[in-house]
């Protein structure tokens, strides 16, 4: 485990400069020697791939490079494992927990800050919990438990579960019985049983937005980006997968999408990505003031190593 922090340590500082550094006036296929007819295989998270957002970021980095990206949605925690076992090169993530355990484990390198969004809780009109009038998300979730509303949860290894789990954790209230239901599904199906069944869930706004005009449910709860609590800021990570450690991951072609993707071009695409004209995620890779910790685990001190 030293060895492979050591190997994540020593690859991340000879090679962070490479992510951000295409050009955004790169133009055609037939990009970079080696990555023109390869194929790069992406894990990420329901709510980037439900929403369409990787693959319009999938498309404009193949035309420019010529390369295939093979998107696969799975959870968060999924995510990461099949970054662990060596079975994707790059994953796109939003758990900023468990990204930082697949840093320390020497499985990732190279992470970047990427995009963010909010958590909202959503629900029925009829609000049977009065979530409308709640005092923040804890208050939120103990109306609902308190009167025994449905709630669906994701009930997976999801970034969307991982902030469920916590807000639950921080309230007097404990999820269970009937009126809980853990689905052990993606964002997408999670709204869509939520609204059949007259129930609440907690759910990325990006996902929320793209499926608004197809299920009977609102936002009772809005996170930060419309002022609410700051417990529910929603940040996407991307990560290499440590080639240290499996020799057979498309490095290269990792770094270059990780490149493309927090390039200024990448950035854009993000930027102008809509659904109904409304922004499904705020892009934060390119900054006049970065955040240089963002490469490494929260915390981490090379003088404790």
């Amino acid at each position: 485990m030293q060895r492979r922090e050591f190997i994540a340590a020593v690859t991340l500082g000879a090679s962070t400069a490479t992510a951000g550094c295409v050009t955004s006036g790169s133009e055609g296929t037939g990009g970079p020697a080696g990555l023109d007819g390869d194929t790069l295989t992406l894990t990420t998270t329901t709510s980037t791939y439900d929403t369409g957002l990787v693959d319009e970021l999938n498309a404009s980095f193949q035309e420019r490079f010529g390369a295939t990206v093979h998107a696969i949605d799975q959870g968060t925690g999924a995510a990461l494992e099949t970054g662990r076992n060596g079975d994707c090169d790059v994953v796109l993530v939003h758990a900023r927990a468990l990204e930082d355990e697949f840093l320390r484990e020497g499985y990732g390198v190279n992470r970047r800050d990427l995009m963010y969004n909010d958590f909202v809780v959503v629900g029925p009109e009829a609000d049977p919990a009065g979530v409308d009038g709640a005092d923040g998300v804890i208050a939120a979730f103990e109306a609902i438990a308190g009167s025994e509303s449905t709630f669906v949860s994701r009930g997976d290894d999801s970034g969307t579960y991982a902030r469920e789990q916590t807000i639950w954790e921080e309230s007097t209230a404990q999820p269970g019985g009937e009126w809980y239901r853990e689905a052990g599904a993606g964002m997408g199906e999670v709204l869509t049983q939520a609204a059949q069944s007259g129930g609440y869930t907690l759910a990325d706004r990006g996902t929320f937005i793209s499926m608004r005009s197809q299920i009977e449910l609102g936002i009772r709860l809005q996170g930060p980006i419309e002022d609410g609590p700051e417990l529910l800021w929603n940040r996407y990570g991307i990560v290499a997968v440590n080639p240290a450690v499996h020799d057979g991951v498309a490095y290269d072609l990792a770094m270059a999408y990780i490149g493309f993707v927090t390039s200024p071009a990448g950035q854009r695409i993000i930027e102008e990505y809509t659904v109904d004209g409304e922004r499904l995620f705020v892009p934060e890779a390119v900054s006049a003031e970065p955040n240089f910790r963002q490469y490494v685990p929260e915390g981490w001190d090379p003088e404790e190593e």
